[in-house]
């Protein structure tokens, strides 16, 4: 009976072929159109490398690229630290006032529409008289993500034997030393995955970015944006594309991340 539940009925099949074609076929067909000859975006001419190459050689896209990737790994790497200390002080720290509040606060972006916190931080740039740039842009981005990564991080602690740590205090380290030698390496993949996941959100963002950057600061999505509005050319597709192929690959390092952390948490959790 139960062999007889688990399998695949035409129905379940059709279902699922139906959505991975709603989510990848758009993918699909822009990857192939990246390497076609025509100039016509919807018109197919043979299979060429044409517009990498006019990527490769378009000086205002390349800097858009640039700046993208400084302000991704930038606030990436703030996030991860503000993120991490954030998830050890609500997983390991003692109950403090105002713990549900700081809870909320970090947690805000999360379910925040990005509209709503890209004005918020303009409001708050223009305020204190903030020239619009890659600082504001990585201020908002560290923003955006860091919330993610303590998400990441406080799952993995949450899975953590805590007596670990008393262990090792009772071996005589103090707990900033119990917490390096013993709890880091522990989560070291799940902070890997966090800063993956943060990057792959910043290099991804255009409604924040449009609130936050300035004139020669514009980020790819919103250099991307800019073109499209004019039609689409084939050199998109191509930019598109590789982009889809970097964040292709952050995912996957960031998924074996992931399995690496769960089972470190696991072989830790306790019995």
């Amino acid at each position: 009976m139960a062999s007889a539940t688990n399998k695949f009925s035409g129905f379940n099949l059709f279902s699922l072929a139906l959505g991975l074609a709603f989510l990848y076929l758009p993918i699909v067909i822009l990857v192939i159109y990246s390497f076609n000859a025509s100039r016509l975006v919807t018109v197919w001419g043979g299979w060429s490398l044409r517009w990498y190459s006019e990527f490769f050689n378009d000086r205002a896209m390349l800097d858009a690229a640039w700046m993208s990737f400084r302000v991704a790994a930038t606030s990436a790497t703030l996030a991860t630290l503000l993120g991490t200390l954030a998830a050890v002080a609500l997983s390991r720290g003692r109950r403090f006032k105002g713990r549900a509040l700081f809870s909320g606060m970090l947690y805000a972006p999360l379910v925040m529409p990005e509209v709503i916190t890209g004005l918020s931080l303009l409001l708050l740039f223009v305020a204190l008289d903030a020239e619009r740039g890659f600082r504001t842009v990585t201020v908002a981005h560290t923003t955006l993500t860091m919330c993610f990564v303590a998400v990441v991080v406080q799952s993995r602690l949450g899975s953590l034997d805590s007596s670990l740590e008393e262990a090792a205090m009772d071996l005589g380290c103090d707990p900033a030393r119990a917490f390096l030698a013993v709890t880091l390496p522990l989560i070291l993949p799940a902070i890997v995955a966090g800063w993956m996941l943060a990057f792959t959100l910043s290099l991804d963002d255009l409604v924040i970015a449009s609130f936050t950057t300035g004139p020669g600061s514009a980020t790819l999505p919103i250099r991307i944006y800019s073109e499209v509005r004019l039609g689409v050319k084939p050199e998109i597709n191509a930019i598109c594309t590789l982009i889809v192929g970097l964040i292709a690959l952050l995912i996957i390092a960031a998924s074996f991340a992931a399995k690496l952390s769960n089972a470190r948490g696991d072989s830790a959790a306790p019995l």
